[in-house]
């Protein structure tokens, strides 16, 4: 029986719907099992501690897509995509990122409207 890898992805949620989606797609053709935050069951678990479990459980690499929003953040201000690929990185995890490659063709719609978070 051949073994399905399952894979961490990653990116801010609603202006990378489309994006995600495809990432998603591609990675099922490749036989893969994609993993990310629109997969999670409840749990009773807080939402962090959910996320790193899923990310320990996954094989081999850990995907994040980067567009033009920072995200929702964590208690101590900290994206969850950022957070997600610091714990990916610290835990050795090999990452992929896909970068949008003319951010300054970003719609304002799926850009940053925070100042603060631009920033980040």
């Amino acid at each position: 029986m051949d073994r399905k890898h399952q894979v961490f992805v990653s990116s801010t949620y609603q202006d990378l719907m489309d994006e995600r989606r495809e990432v998603i797609q591609a990675l099922w053709e490749m036989d893969c099992l994609p993993a990310g935050m629109e997969m999670f069951p409840a749990a009773n678990d807080d939402q962090w501690s959910l996320i790193r479990r899923v990310i320990d459980e996954c094989d081999y690499y850990y995907f994040v897509v980067v567009g033009g929003r920072y995200g929702s953040t964590t208690a101590d201000g900290v994206s969850f995509t950022e957070s997600e690929y610091d714990y990916a990185v610290a835990q050795g995890i090999p990452v992929m990122g896909f970068v949008h490659s003319s951010p300054d063709e970003i719609p304002k719609g799926k850009s940053e409207m925070d100042p603060e978070a631009a920033e980040s």
